[in-house]
């Protein structure tokens, strides 16, 4: 009797179980199991994405980061850790901006001896910077600050190297807004990507050590990459 019992459960357990493995899974459950896919396959296309355009940038600029370089998107310190150079004879600098890889380089005799995040003019639909490209020179124009009343933005710390002398394309900070107050959204664009009307943004620090210290008649070479 009793063995005719447990046969009996083992039947039952094992139908139970049957059931278990055969019933299909409900609408909610397939639904969530194809949006998690859906969201790892995303994720991993936004990750190529990032590595694309950080390659691209990276193949744009004509010489390697240094190793103390702040992180993209840094705004209120100097790009690098170490001190700024000392910047005398401008028979002997050069100002290299690479547009497209968003950055500033100085170079004394030749050799890079500090790299700028920096930001410059945006391309448009045929492939044109606002910033022109070229060979020109620091000016004797500079300043603390300016505001443009047509653009509605203003800047800090300018100097120019303007084509025709005309402190219209500069070297500044971050931009700022009627109050003062630096823009936060176009700030965190620096060393990342393009964003200006021509001028070339450079962070806090950087814009400030360059309008007190870079001389007059330093060259300014500015080119795509």
């Amino acid at each position: 009797m009793k063995k005719y019992i447990f046969s009996t459960i083992a039947v039952i357990l094992a139908i139970v179980a049957m059931a278990k493995i055969c019933t299909p899974k409900s609408n909610a459950q397939n639904n969530q199991a194809k949006i998690s896919r859906v969201e790892k396959k995303n994720k991993n296309t936004d990750k190529k994405t990032k590595t694309k355009t950080k390659t691209m940038a990276a193949l744009a600029r004509p010489y390697k980061d240094p190793k103390d370089l702040a992180p993209e998107g840094t705004w209120k310190k100097r790009s690098e850790k170490k001190k700024y150079p000392k910047l005398t004879n401008p028979a002997d600098l050069t100002l290299r901006v690479s547009l497209k890889g968003n950055r500033v380089y100085v170079l004394k005799k030749g050799k890079v001896v500090y790299t700028m995040l920096s930001t410059a003019g945006v391309y448009n639909k045929k492939g044109k910077s606002a910033t022109p490209t070229g060979t020109y020179q620091i000016h004797e124009g500079r300043g603390e600050s300016f505001f443009n009343q047509g653009l509605n933005e203003g800047a800090n710390n300018w100097v120019s190297w303007d084509p025709d002398d005309a402190n219209v394309y500069l070297f500044h900070s971050v931009p700022t807004d009627a109050t003062g107050e630096y823009n936060l959204k176009e700030a965190h664009k620096l060393g990342k990507t393009q964003g200006s009307h021509g001028c070339i943004r450079l962070s806090v620090p950087d814009s400030k050590w360059l309008m007190e210290n870079v001389p007059v008649g330093t060259k300014v070479v500015i080119k795509n990459n």
